[in-house]
């Protein structure tokens, strides 16, 4: 029996928590981007 924790769990889960948060900050400033310039877009036909 094994008793050592391998640490590569935890390499993996970093690397998986680090791609999930840059994936979900991509897509918030995505998002924000959009709305900023439907707002633009729409002080300018006014």
């Amino acid at each position: 029996m094994r008793e050592a924790l391998d640490q590569m769990v935890f390499v993996y889960a970093a690397y998986g928590v680090t791609v999930l948060g840059t994936l979900a900050l991509m897509a918030q400033s995505w998002l924000a981007m959009r709305r900023a310039e439907k707002r633009r877009d729409e002080a300018k036909r006014r």
